[in-house]
């Protein structure tokens, strides 16, 4: 007979697929064991079946008493709706995190990420400066703001500073090396754009993004 033991042996080697079928199998009620709808949720979102992630996750944040599992499937839920494009949706599930007492640098710097894709520049901006203060060293937080900043022409030194230490936090990153880059391009040294941007687009050269700043700077020397 299936267990929850045994489903988890089995997401502890990313084998969610069979994780999944056993968690499934697991013979339990529910109500006695309701970590089982957050492991399902955590398998159909590794899975990429990203509806019925959210049917198991939804029962997590409004019926599980465990705080971790509360933060984890908020966390997977503003994920899921983020890779969908529903950001409208992502940002209500990183308020909550946020209004429920989950103040972390990771929680500010997602919704800063959702923010910006819907043109809230400034709400965004002032999500990353908070997780700065909760991480100063935070290289997502500090990849991000500076590449709002130089992107939009805001503090272009300040946003050149938080990109070198995002970049020497992670210097194989290829997103931080785009936007360095880029910042230096905005800057208006195409010598040092060259240099970052060629390393990142060798490094994810399928990447749309890195490949138009990689064009804009090459056409240019």
């Amino acid at each position: 007979m299936a267990s929850i033991e045994d489903g988890l042996q089995l997401l502890a080697k990313r084998r969610y697929a069979e994780a999944l079928e056993t968690f499934l199998a697991v013979d339990v009620n529910p109500e006695q064991h309701p970590e089982l709808s957050y492991y399902l949720g955590l398998c159909y979102t590794n899975l990429e079946r990203f509806d019925e992630a959210v049917l198991y996750l939804e029962q997590v944040v409004t019926g599980d008493e465990d705080f971790t599992h509360i933060y984890q499937g908020r966390m997977l839920l503003g994920y899921i709706y983020t890779v969908t494009d529903r950001h409208r949706l992502a940002e209500f599930e990183f308020s909550r995190l946020l209004e429920e007492g989950f103040d972390s640098a990771k929680v500010h710097a997602a919704l800063a990420h959702v923010q910006y894709a819907q043109g809230k520049t400034s709400a965004s901006i002032l999500q990353l400066e908070k997780a700065l203060e909760i991480d100063p060293d935070n290289p997502t937080a500090l990849n991000s703001l500076g590449y709002i900043m130089a992107d939009n022409g805001i503090r272009l030194q300040a946003a050149l500073s938080y990109c070198k230490k995002a970049v020497e936090i992670a210097s194989g990153n290829p997103a931080y090396l785009d936007s360095l880059g880029w910042t230096y391009f905005k800057l208006g040294d195409v010598a040092d754009a060259r240099v970052y941007l060629k390393r990142a687009h060798e490094l994810a050269p399928d990447n749309d993004e890195i490949a138009s700043h990689w064009d804009e700077v090459r056409r240019l020397s």
